[in-house]
């Protein structure tokens, strides 16, 4: 790739099942220039989120044969908008490529906050994984000092975000779950929970229950099928769920697992279940950044973020992670 290249991943059909490097392409075109209104901005970190094996199956999300969306770090090279500068650092959701042309309205412009806060803050905790961690736990589940949180995949990007912030807000007994055993050692060891979990050693149901013995108070769950029926069981009368995702579902859209067999304990124990999309809650941001910030600088809140290196690998990061390969949030970097 040369300096005037630029490079987009497009998806080219459908997957059936787990996705496979086949079904994408790396197309070459010439780095646009900006119009009026607009800034060409040069990519630097981009999100691989498991939302985005959903959107394989959309044509209303990602059509095929065009460039990919997601969650992206860049700065800005040349600008015909006053609002964007030339060396800005912003967001914005054109990802998947190497440049974008982007608009005032589109970009949000990253603050300088000073050292301690490395550029993948901005992806991780203190962007749209964070802000669902955040979200989840203070506006929906509602969670109180000393009570008894669920965290259902816990080691990823929303899941370790969620344990650092939950140990900031007061959190009493902390569970999580996860796919391996070094994932499990990484949540008692290195986040804080105090019991955690592999949930492919049994029923889930079973395995939450010894976790928490004595039940639970609210639950982060993004994974649904038999971990909402495992939350539904531990929670005590009047629990909390908020539901952010259903990642147990996402590789298989046409037969998605059954519903909780236990759905009606919902009424008979007055629990109530939310779901919620973080795009929903961006005044939340700042609350956010108060929380996190000051301990983000001085050292006490450690980033969780697997990092692949090199744009050309991002189709392999997007696999790993739903593989499972990373531990909290995963990110490709051409520069942190």
């Amino acid at each position: 790739m040369t300096n005037d290249t630029m490079i987009t991943v497009q998806q080219t059909a459908r997957p059936d099942g787990f996705p496979t490097p086949g079904l994408f392409s790396f197309v070459e075109s010439p780095v646009p220039a900006p119009g009026p209104g607009t800034a060409l901005v040069e990519n630097l970190q981009w999100s691989v989120d498991p939302y985005h094996r959903e959107a394989m199956d959309s044509d209303e999300i990602w059509t095929l044969n065009s460039p990919m969306e997601g969650r992206t770090l860049g700065r800005v090279l040349d600008s015909r908008d006053p609002a964007l500068r030339p060396g800005d650092l912003v967001l914005h959701r054109a990802g998947w490529r190497t440049h974008a042309l982007v608009t005032p309205t589109k970009a949000r412009k990253i603050p300088d906050l000073g050292p301690g806060v490395p550029l993948a803050a901005h992806l991780s905790l203190l962007g749209g994984t964070g802000l669902s961690a955040y979200v989840g736990l203070t506006r929906i589940a509602r969670l109180q000092p000393g009570e008894d949180l669920f965290v259902s995949a816990a080691a990823g990007g929303v899941g370790t975000a969620a344990g650092r912030l939950a140990r900031l807000l007061g959190a009493g007994r902390l569970v999580g779950s996860a796919g391996s055993a070094r994932k499990v050692a990484y949540l008692t060891e290195e986040v804080g929970f105090d019991a955690a979990f592999d949930y492919h050693g049994g029923p889930v149901p079973q395995l939450l229950a010894k976790a928490a013995p004595e039940g639970l108070d609210a639950v982060l769950d993004g994974v649904g099928g038999d971990h909402l029926e495992a939350a539904i069981a531990s929670l005590r009368p009047f629990g909390r769920i908020a539901w952010v995702g259903a990642v147990g579902q996402y590789h298989s859209l046409s037969a998605p697992p059954p519903a909780p067999r236990n759905l009606f304990d919902v009424v008979g124990k007055s629990i109530r279940l939310e779901g919620f999309l973080v795009r929903d809650h961006a005044d939340a941001l700042d609350e956010l950044y108060d929380l996190a910030v000051p301990r983000l600088r001085d050292g006490s809140l450690p980033l969780d973020v697997t990092v692949v290196t090199g744009f050309e690998r991002i189709v392999d990061a997007f696999l790993g992670m739903l593989r499972g390969e990373n531990l909290g949030k995963m990110l490709v970097a051409q520069e942190l």
